[in-house]
């Protein structure tokens, strides 16, 4: 039987992960509370007076800055305030619709950020989505069998951190999840559509404790498989609550 194992939300793209219980998805939406901020850097093309998505590549990310990966986040979903919590930075807690709070906030990350790098500037977000990799509302999917085909083949354990998947399910076969385009997968209440593989970056390479980039799971995904690719995105066709060890179904 397939099954919900892991349910994960990054509040701010690219800054830190937390685990959850349940979550209620809708129609339409990415995954509540996932990537819904951003941080722009000097050269970002987002619009501050017309906010709207734009591509990754105007915000902050770990391709770019592996540091970042380091980062572990929590939300309080009442009060909207994160926290955000590095081995090397320590804690700090911030209501990131703030402006003072947002300074404190760029000040605290700007560590991670080689100086001879982008720089992050802000924290924004986009009306009524998280600002995901995709210009559709997205929600990512994958599965532990094709997790652990990569660890088998990089020949070491690896976390399932460095992925940054929305919801991970047991039960498959490995890659097993890339036979599901265009189909339906109802999970618990919800009912989602799977749209596309996820290509990966070197976002993937670094320890999400660290930081270190210390494992080419690219290559492995190459060597392996000749492709680049880990988990699938999809639409939410029909809302509805989902939780650890629900059952998931192909249609």
């Amino acid at each position: 039987m397939v099954s919900v194992a892991a349910l994960w939300r990054h509040p701010i793209k690219s800054h830190g992960r937390e685990a959850l219980d349940q979550v209620v998805l809708t129609k339409g939406h990415t995954f509540p509370w996932d990537r819904t901020w951003a941080v722009t850097h000097e050269d970002t093309k987002f619009d501050i007076s017309h906010p709207s998505w734009v591509m990754c590549r105007n915000f902050m990310i770990g391709t770019a800055t592996p540091g970042l990966a380091g980062i572990w986040a929590s939300l309080d979903d009442v009060s909207g305030t994160i926290t955000l919590r590095h081995d090397a930075l320590g804690e700090i807690s911030f209501a990131p619709d703030n402006a003072d709070d947002v300074a404190r906030f760029v000040d605290w990350v700007r560590p991670l950020c080689p100086p001879d790098k982008r720089q992050p500037t802000a924290l924004v977000k986009a009306p009524a989505r998280g600002m995901t990799d995709t210009d559709y509302p997205s929600i990512s999917i994958m599965t532990y069998a094709s997790h652990t085909a990569v660890a088998e083949k990089l020949g070491q354990p690896l976390e399932i951190e460095r992925w940054r998947g929305n919801i991970w399910l047991n039960g498959t076969a490995a890659w097993e999840e890339m036979t599901w385009m265009g189909k339906e997968v109802q999970i618990g209440e919800a009912i989602l559509q799977i749209i596309e593989p996820i290509e990966r970056c070197k976002h993937t390479m670094a320890n999400p404790r660290t930081g270190e980039r210390d494992v080419d799971t690219l290559s492995a995904l190459r060597d392996g498989w000749n492709h680049q690719d880990f988990g699938v995105y999809a639409k939410v066709i029909k809302g509805g609550k989902i939780a650890l060890n629900d059952r998931a179904k192909v249609n």
